[in-house]
């Protein structure tokens, strides 16, 4: 299905819907709420831009966080997951890595996971853009104990911060070394060392990777980023500290055969799909088959309702990193791609048709007593359009069916 951008006559119905009432994010920047011309005079827009641009738009089911780009958009989901207001709501530890390192971003997100559950920040360099600072003064670390009391985890960059903040730096270094420097973060937090491990194939589009930092960040299985032909030394080192570990490969097309014979006599591989039913393997088939899979314990295993979920563009791929935090706090949503700003791809509107709630029309079976779907939406309508997000509001909807009335049956019987 195709659907054309909002037009100003759209926008001034979702504004006046009570369905789909407009917030501004408060915290991530100082701006009021923008107007729009009309022939009855100015009215707000349905997404009020705030000073550093992040916007918030909710709908009965979904969620907007985020604006025009990646820095914004981590800093608005980090103060989604944190406000700030209260020692609740206060992080432990923040992550803050450079946007320039794709495979220190991508293995960062694992320290999204229980327990330590930090959200990522963006430097550019060794410079802290004033959108990441800002959000990591009104989140205001507490400190993770079993670090040492760090409030900052500085991956690949040493961007200063706001005075008296304890951090610890983990220097850029080749792709296997910032996963290691992860996994002894992990371990000293939990107390155990992981028994999963995530590889990825880094070479090909990095769209097919996204999957993956939502799925580090549920799991809490540090995230291997491989490429070449055989696997480095640095990464057959953390496989063997491991013991044999459960390894799932991501985006298995572009790693080896070399590598994956190495993986072999390292762990029992397993390959996570990129596609069903043979069709060919894209970002939004990868992101499908990765939030269906579940091996024992491990993966999503989303096949029925009752799911966060957290729609991204497949052209942002840092925005993966930046969401990783939604995948391990709140309603835990794998994370499901978009191609285009204004089209639901077949396959995921078939996918999200296959999971949305359903009740029976008997009294018993009130939606009230139902399960709930909850999409979070990254970025600004350039990422992902209004139309889209009013369309996807739908597809995760709670609808009253006779299938819902005979599953809803079936379970009393079996209670």
């Amino acid at each position: 299905m195709r659907f054309k951008p909002a037009s100003t006559r759209a926008r001034r119905f979702l504004l006046v819907s009570a369905s789909l009432p407009a917030l501004v994010f408060a915290g991530c920047g100082k701006g009021g709420q923008t107007t729009q011309r009309h022939a009855g005079g100015p009215v707000p827009s349905v997404a009020p831009v705030a000073e550093e641009g992040a916007v918030t738009v909710t709908t009965r089911n979904t969620t907007r966080v985020g604006g025009s780009e990646v820095l914004t958009d981590a800093a608005a989901v980090a103060r989604v997951a944190y406000p700030g207001l209260t020692p609740g709501s206060r992080p432990e530890a923040v992550v803050v890595v450079d946007r320039r390192d794709w495979p220190g971003a991508l293995a960062a997100s694992a320290l999204a996971s229980a327990p330590l559950n930090a959200p990522i920040l963006f430097a550019e360099g060794n410079s802290l853009p004033q959108v990441s600072r800002e959000a990591l003064e009104a989140m205001h670390p507490k400190g993770a104990s079993a670090l040492g009391g760090v409030q900052v985890i500085r991956l690949g960059t040493e961007a200063p911060l706001p005075a008296a903040y304890t951090a610890r730096s983990l220097p850029r270094s080749d792709p296997a070394g910032t996963p290691a420097e992860v996994e002894q973060l992990l371990s000293a937090v939990s107390g155990a060392s992981p028994r999963e491990v995530i590889v990825v194939g880094t070479e090909g589009p990095r769209s097919m990777q996204m999957p993956a930092a939502g799925l580090a960040a549920e799991s809490g299985a540090p995230l291997l980023p491989v490429s070449g032909a055989v696997l480095d030394a640095g990464s057959e080192a953390l496989l063997r500290r491991l013991h044999h570990p459960a390894i799932y490969v991501i985006n298995g097309a572009h790693v080896s055969h070399g590598v994956l014979g190495a993986l072999a006599r390292l762990g029992r591989v397993t390959a996570i799909p990129e596609s069903e039913g043979g069709e060919a393997a894209t970002p939004v088939t990868s992101s499908i088959a990765a939030a269906r899979f579940t091996d024992g314990t491990f993966g999503w295993g989303v096949k029925d309702p009752g799911h966060g979920l957290v729609f991204a563009r497949a052209a942002r791929p840092l925005d993966a990193p930046a969401a990783a935090i939604l995948s391990a706090t709140g309603n835990y949503g794998p994370m499901l791609l978009l191609e285009a700003p204004d089209t639901i791809p077949p396959q995921l509107a078939a996918y999200l048709g296959d999971i949305q709630p359903a009740y029976g029309t008997a009294p018993e079976f009130r939606p009230v007593r139902g399960v709930y779907n909850h999409g979070w939406l990254i970025g600004d309508e350039t990422a992902i359009s209004l139309t889209t997000q009013a369309e996807l509001d739908s597809l995760l909807e709670i609808k009253p069916t006779k299938q819902g009335a005979a599953e809803e049956a079936a379970v009393v019987q079996s209670e």
